[in-house]
């Protein structure tokens, strides 16, 4: 074999190996970080994972964070804790044109890949979109849109994978701080949220937890490095706006909880103090008071003992919100006095003491605006005990 026919071998399969390398190289995979939106659904934003195929001419987003409205007992479901997430796949032009619609803006970080890694990254998420396993069990804090895309990467490249959390310096915060970063504006939502969820999300995040939400994620890819195959490298290679639109104005809507409970406060420290100086009881508004407690009471309960939501365990705001207050607004409207109903009211006001004091020593952080109606429950429940049997002869209404 003539040295030129071995020159011109090498040459060809020199060639031809780039081809195939080129060819291998044809994946462009990245995360897509999405702006919060107006809705309770859309305000902690999005995560979603984009994987461009120049080869075959495809773009398709992998996203976790879908669901079936269509899905017996939906709401049942929802509630219970129970309903499953899935991840979807759809065009990139449609993701997009959802977003820009909905006025929330996407970013794109390009992440940094070796050609194995991203092969691996792509059969991972076609396995994932099999039937059988592209439904999972949704949790808010421990399993989303966003955690979901950190776990398969974390799969993917194992201890290749540095995240560099030692980078972060800003404070500790829990849970509920977290959420609450998104939720100010939504006063409403902001008190519904800290209802439901219970003390176990009082406890600090540590900076991989923290990346549930997706803006948080977005920052730790973007700190994150890639060793073991070679130089280090950043994981995120590059970093673009897709789409950017204004933020949306801070600020609480005129109708609130705070404004709206020191009335409620007020009106009936009002009540107290005029039945004081009559004589009189005011029951009425105490049977209404009691009877809605009772009732948020039960919500709370169900939401604690009943589902299978994880965040919604050890919620002391049944010590001020509790099922038993019904039985109180029921034996507050019975024209003969019953015996049990003056040490209940006793019974009622330790337990919103006790709701106070979970409250300062940091055991459960409280919604702010709760603090007049407590304070209500205090007032109402002392007034009660001291007068019940004192003015149970005259007009209690």
């Amino acid at each position: 074999m003539g040295l030129k026919f071995k020159i011109s071998l090498i040459l060809i399969l020199g060639i031809f190996t780039s081809l195939v390398s080129a060819k291998a190289q044809t994946y462009r995979i990245s995360l897509l970080t999405c702006d919060p939106g107006e809705d309770l659904y859309m305000a902690f934003g999005h995560s979603a994972i984009r994987v461009l195929d120049s080869a075959k001419g495809t773009d398709y987003v992998f996203n976790y964070g879908t669901f079936n409205f269509n899905t017996p007992n939906f709401y049942g479901k929802f509630a219970g804790g129970k309903l499953d997430y899935m991840l979807s796949v759809s065009s990139y032009a449609d993701f997009v044109a959802t977003y820009h619609a909905e006025q929330r803006g996407i970013r794109e970080q390009v992440l940094n890949l070796s050609v194995d890694q991203q092969q691996q990254m792509v059969e991972f998420l076609q396995v994932n979109y099999l039937p059988e396993r592209r439904y999972y069990r949704y949790d808010f804090f421990f399993d989303n849109c966003a955690t979901r895309i950190r776990d398969a990467l974390d799969l993917v490249l194992g201890d290749q994978l540095v995240w560099n959390d030692q980078e972060v310096n800003n404070r500790e915060r829990t849970f509920r701080e977290l959420i609450d970063e998104y939720v100010l504006r939504i006063p409403w939502a902001d008190l519904g949220i800290d209802l439901a969820l219970g003390a176990v999300i009082d406890r600090d995040a540590n900076p991989e937890e923290e990346q549930f939400l997706p803006d948080y994620m977005e920052a730790a890819f973007a700190r994150a490095v890639i060793e073991g195959d070679g130089p280090s490298r950043p994981l995120v290679k590059e970093t673009q706006v897709i789409l950017e639109f204004p933020k949306p104005e801070e600020g609480l809507p005129a109708i609130n909880p705070y404004w709206i409970f020191w009335l409620v406060a007020i009106a009936f420290t009002g009540i107290t103090w005029i039945g004081f100086k009559q004589k009189r009881l005011w029951v009425g508004f105490d049977i209404g008071l009691f009877a809605f407690l009772g009732i948020l009471g039960i919500i709370v309960m169900l939401l604690w003992f009943a589902t299978e939501h994880s965040a919604t365990k050890w919620n002391w705001n049944s010590l001020w919100a509790f099922p038993g207050h019904l039985f109180l607004a029921y034996g507050l409207a019975t024209k003969k006095l019953k015996s049990w109903v003056r040490p209940y009211l006793l019974f009622a006001l330790i337990m919103a003491d006790a709701a106070v004091v979970f409250w300062i020593l940091g055991w459960q952080s409280f919604h702010p605006s709760l603090i007049p109606l407590m304070l209500v429950i205090i007032l109402r429940t002392n007034y009660l005990y001291y007068n019940i049997e004192k003015y149970k002869t005259l007009a209690r209404a």
